[in-house]
């Protein structure tokens, strides 16, 4: 999930038939997976492998797409390429791309040099000192740590207008890939890590990508894996409900996913939190984008091209959802039975160090190998020469949780208005975000950090910093929720006022008790 969208022309034909693998279904309705599981090493590692090559294979595939296919899904006649030493280019071409595994590895090195046992805080303080480019949720979750917002905290939606965003949803691969055959390990990492970025739905998404990959250690029966994981999530929470329409719709349509996509839009495709995307086409909602994941496993049915395909043709962030549901069959399938046609340009590529990183493929290969048997350890797991014997438990339903609860979008009013000084405005409803950016007029002054203060019906409400440097902003300029119902008059004051810096405002997102409809009598 990227910001900045860049663009393929569609290249040649390719043919995408060559070297498919099935996965054969081994885990029948109501079957119960073994309390111990036991595995070889190599087996593991080859599974560990698969898991973060399918995961580089399926960013990659969807690199030309991104956000490009907004509420609509990509017909069969384009071709999508992959074509020879194409991971070399999209890292040459595009490092920013690779954002689903840099910031991965950000906690994955957390592991690394603090142990199985690193806290909030730890991957809270690695996180807020990364250099990398970020956006949406990450990008004010970042903010938050440095402000002072504790780990645990900084992805609150109260804290975090983009809570429910895709942003931990793609990064979560690693929590299920050190977790093998231990869900509810999984999602006690997704616990210490993914409230940095998200809550409610947000958090949701990494807690179920994370379990898909978990059980994909010990399961090839995709169905099963796909209901397993879901069960960790609230059943009253918008996200179990959506994804579980996939499920039933595609026991109705099993041969047809566009009539699930169909489906889907229908009943899903409204987006109520992100400031960016609501009143807007695109959509980075955490589960309409794991909606689009599942799609890609059920309707691929094992078949890794299948599965590349159809994750990435339902469109908005096709990058992110191949990666997820690419690096999940990876680990069913092992990185020794991904298809050739898709190995050869990712193995080019492997020695190669991801942007922002010291970790190249092959040393993830290595450190996540290692991270996936200690964990084993530190879950009463066996490691016993060239076998680990892995303690299987059901997945755990965790707490219910709902951002933007009684909170509905009433309308985007535009503002416009580049605040010096101070400006002020009004709305009626119970919330809102005003969207902008702190600006330094010329780039040949240097980077400032504005200090600025909100007043809600004459009460101040907060002091905040506004870095004029985006890659540090808090995502948007300000915002509350949960006001009393009613008409609000908003201030907006600059308390350190410099010369060749100001504030630019966009538009403010008004917010109400009840669904507008905008549609004419």
């Amino acid at each position: 999930m990227k910001k900045t969208i860049y663009s393929l022309g569609l290249g040649m034909l390719l043919c995408c038939g060559t070297a498919i693998a099935q996965v054969k279904s081994s885990t029948q309705a109501g079957k119960k997976l073994p309390a111990k599981i036991r595995m070889s090493k190599e087996q593991l590692k080859d599974k560990v492998k698969g898991g973060w090559a399918g995961q580089t294979i399926g960013v990659t595939f969807g690199w030309p797409t991104e956000f490009q296919y907004q509420g609509t899904f990509i017909q069969d006649y384009e071709t999508i390429p992959w074509r020879e030493d194409y991971v070399n280019e999209a890292m040459t071409t595009f490092p920013g791309l690779y954002d689903d595994v840099y910031v991965d590895l950000t906690f994955v090195d957390v592991f690394e040099k603090k142990g199985m046992n690193a806290t909030p805080a730890d991957f809270g303080n690695a996180f807020a000192g990364a250099k990398y480019m970020l956006w949406h949720a990450n990008l004010a979750g970042r903010y938050n740590l440095q402000q002072g917002i504790p780990a645990t905290q900084s992805g609150h939606w109260l804290n975090n207008p983009h809570a429910d965003d895709i942003d931990f949803q793609i990064e979560a691969d690693f929590a299920g890939l050190m977790s093998p055959g231990m869900p509810n390990a999984a999602t006690e990492i997704c616990d210490r890590v993914g409230r940095i970025m998200n809550s409610g739905d947000g958090w949701y998404g990494g807690v179920f990508i994370a379990n898909m990959y978990a059980l994909a250690f010990v399961s090839d029966d995709i169905p099963f894996i796909v209901r397993e994981a879901l069960k960790t999530i609230p059943t009253q929470s918008k996200f179990y409900q959506c994804v579980s329409d996939v499920i039933k719709w595609h026991a109705k349509y099993p041969n047809n996913w566009k009539q699930t996509w169909f489906e889907l839009q229908s009943k899903w495709a409204e987006d109520i939190g992100c400031p960016s995307m609501v009143f807007h086409p695109l959509n980075i909602d955490a589960k309409l984008n794991s909606a689009y994941v599942a799609m890609g496993l059920l309707y691929g049915g094992g078949d890794f091209t299948k599965t590349m395909e159809i994750a990435t043709r339902v469109g908005q962030d096709s990058d992110c959802n191949p990666a997820s549901a690419g690096g999940i069959l990876g680990t069913i399938m092992g990185y020794s039975k991904i298809p050739a046609y898709w190995m050869g340009p990712l193995q080019k590529a492997e020695q190669r160090n991801f942007s922002y990183t010291d970790y190249s493929l092959e040393k993830v290969y290595a450190t996540g190998f290692k991270h996936a048997v200690e964990n084993i350890s530190k879950y009463n797991g066996k490691v016993d020469g060239d076998y680990v014997e892995i303690p299987y438990t059901a997945t755990k339903t965790v707490k219910f949780e709902e951002n933007f609860s009684g909170h509905f979008p009433k309308g985007r009013k535009p503002l416009g208005v580049v605040i010096t000084d101070k400006t002020s405005f009004t709305f009626d409803g119970i919330g809102f975000v005003l969207r902008g950016y702190a600006r330094r007029k010329s780039e040949n002054t240097p980077h400032h950090v504005i200090q600025a203060a909100m007043y809600i019906d004459g009460k101040e409400i907060e002091k905040v910093n506004l870095p004029t440097d985006y890659s540090l902003s808090r995502a948007d300029l300000f915002w509350r929720y949960q006001l009393p119902k009613g008409k609000h008059e908003v201030e907006i004051r600059i308390l350190n006022p410099t010369e060749g810096y100001d504030i630019v405002t966009n538009d403010i997102l008004e917010y109400d008790t009840q669904p507008h409809n905008g549609m004419r009598k």
